[in-house]
């Protein structure tokens, strides 16, 4: 059975949409990447109306089986945080208004799962997502990518966490197992350094 996901990068200007479909194991299929726009100099009431009927549009032409939604961190600019955590409600409760699973994944999360470390830079995402889905470019504008690499990281991390790390929070399937790849060239170098 194929698993469809819906990923949002939320933004009251831009909202990155991405929608995959799974391909077994950890391969996917890029279905849709785009970006539902609302007018900065509109008021912030029909900015999220906007918004809203975008994600309502995306939720009912792809019919996905869960949705992902980047997690709002702190950022200098209160009235970026404020939008985009208003646009992380109104995909939430759109989800949950037809009974679909959601999720959500902080940056660090959805970097790490694509990427293999926390600290990729938007290039590098972009870069692996074209390897992964198998696409001759990263889909454009560079929210539209995030949203897909947001939907990737729930494919991959499914509906909770994998694995634990030492201090109890939670990893994702690609921490867990850039963790375990750490741990075995660890010891690997320990046993060649104590032969000598």
């Amino acid at each position: 059975m194929s698993l469809r996901i819906l990923g949002i990068d939320p933004g009251l200007t831009r909202c990155g949409i991405g929608v995959i479909d799974a391909a077994g194991g950890r391969r996917a299929t890029l279905v849709h990447a785009g970006v539902v726009r609302s007018p900065s100099d509109a008021p912030i009431d029909r900015r999220l109306l906007a918004i809203a009927q975008g994600i309502r549009a995306a939720i009912e032409e792809y019919g996905p089986d869960a949705v992902a939604v980047e997690r709002v961190f702190s950022q200098n600019n209160i009235s970026t945080v404020m939008g985009t955590a208003q646009v992380s409600g109104i995909a939430l409760l759109e989800a949950a208004e037809r009974g679909i699973p959601t999720a959500m994944h902080t940056p660090s999360e959805v970097k790490a799962a694509v990427t293999g470390s926390g600290r990729a830079d938007k290039k590098q995402i972009q870069t692996m997502l074209v390897k992964l889905l198998g696409l001759e470019a990263p889909p454009q504008p560079a929210d539209a990518a995030d949203a897909v690499a947001i939907a990737l990281t729930q494919l991959w991390r499914g509906p909770g966490p994998v694995a634990l790390d030492s201090t109890g929070g939670a990893r994702t399937s690609a921490q867990a197992e850039w963790a375990r790849a750490e741990r075995e060239s660890r010891r690997a170098r320990e046993r060649s350094t104590s032969r000598h």
